[in-house]
């Protein structure tokens, strides 16, 4: 049967038309980024972490953030970086984020002093700045999300000030090993510290600066304090973080002393701090709610890389840098010790109990509760 001309082309143009329909439908949905929960439209956002030896960034920082990003943006896409410690370097990361088009930059700076000139670049460029965990000072940042660093001091002098008062000791001498003084952290962390233990009637005996938080580098310092004060010299060991708690307590060892009569503090929740915890080699550790940090963060960037506002009700804090008041997200830490292990970094999923209780570990894990 022959098919009138006319007719034939009102049904090419028809079919033509329904393709083209078809066509667009479908690219509406790839286009959306939708999947899996996810909510549509898109993105860059870069996460520019400061250094690797503190385990979190890599193994919950990073992953964590990621994570939530995708859940809330399926389209959206995660510069990551991460500067190991050199602030050139972080500078570079940020100007490779900003080329890339990234519309925000979520920082935990190396050198929080000269940070500035990251934010102030970021700015020429009309991307947003989330201060990751580090306030940057006397910047124009849009916003901060970490914890309360004087409170972390103050619990970690709480803890170790208890345990040694239990043992009926008084005025005990301590040794402190801060953090590194590129971190807008450190100082209220030893200011927190300085203040409970002093308020307690302890003496200073050696207080160190830590540059990078490095283990290697609190271990010498360590070693040096046993050197100079002798292994009775002082009754406790002040560290800010759990890796820098290895190194002291791998000094101690060295030196003959037992780790568990300086009642080592530390910071972070890591696995082998929080092994050592259950050994006995470390008094405690603070949990900072990382995942919350990272998930909270990742709430922020997401809008805001999409021109818009914040959900109302997440930020609800402000925090004075010396340029301005920074809207604010700041979350509660917890003093970790053998008996809440579980009903902090193992409920929070922090950690698995898996991970925690290897066979060297297992019989600590049992009377802790853990198995």
């Amino acid at each position: 049967m022959r098919v009138h001309g006319s007719r034939l082309k009102a049904v090419t143009v028809c079919v033509v038309l329904l393709a083209g329909l078809l066509l667009a439908a479908c690219g509406g949905d790839d286009d959306s980024g939708g999947g899996g929960g996810s909510s549509g439209g898109s993105g860059k956002i870069a996460l520019l972490l400061p250094e690797t030896k503190t385990t979190r960034y890599e193994a919950q920082d990073k992953p964590n953030f990621e994570r939530r990003v995708k859940e809330l943006c399926g389209g959206c896409e995660v510069i990551y970086a991460n500067a190991d410690q050199d602030p050139a370097k972080q500078q570079q990361q940020a100007e490779a984020a900003i080329t890339k088009g990234a519309k925000v930059i979520v920082i935990s700076a190396v050198d929080v002093a000269s940070a500035g000139s990251i934010v102030q670049r970021a700015k020429q460029s009309g991307v947003k700045v989330i201060a990751y965990g580090r306030l940057i000072p006397d910047a124009d940042i849009d916003y901060y999300v970490s914890i309360d660093p004087f409170k972390v001091g103050q619990q970690q002098a709480q803890v170790q000030m208890d345990a040694i008062e239990k043992a009926g000791k008084k005025s005990p001498k301590v040794v402190m090993i801060n953090g590194a003084p590129t971190d807008s952290n450190s100082k209220p962390y030893k200011d927190g510290a300085t203040q409970v233990l002093k308020q307690r009637g302890a003496q200073i005996v050696k207080s160190y600066d830590t540059p990078d938080w490095s283990p290697d580098k609190a271990q010498a310092e360590m070693e040096a304090s046993v050197t100079a004060l002798g292994k009775d010299g002082f009754d406790a060991v002040y560290s800010a973080n759990d890796g820098m708690a290895g190194g002291a307590i791998a000094a101690l060892k060295g030196a003959g002393v037992d780790p568990a009569s300086k009642y080592v503090t530390g910071q972070d929740a890591e696995l082998a701090g929080i092994q050592r915890i259950l050994t006995g080699e470390q008094l405690m550790t603070v949990y900072q709610p990382i995942i919350d940090i990272a998930e909270t963060s990742a709430e922020i960037a997401v809008p805001l890389a999409q021109g818009k506002q914040p959900p109302s009700g997440v930020v609800k804090d402000t925090v004075d840098n010396g340029k301005k008041k920074v809207p604010s997200v700041l979350l509660p830490t917890f003093a970790v010790q053998p008996d809440n292990i579980k009903s902090t970094v193992v409920k929070e999923g922090f950690l698995k109990t898996n991970d925690i209780c290897t066979a060297k570990y297992k019989a600590a894990c049992q009377k802790a509760g853990l198995e």
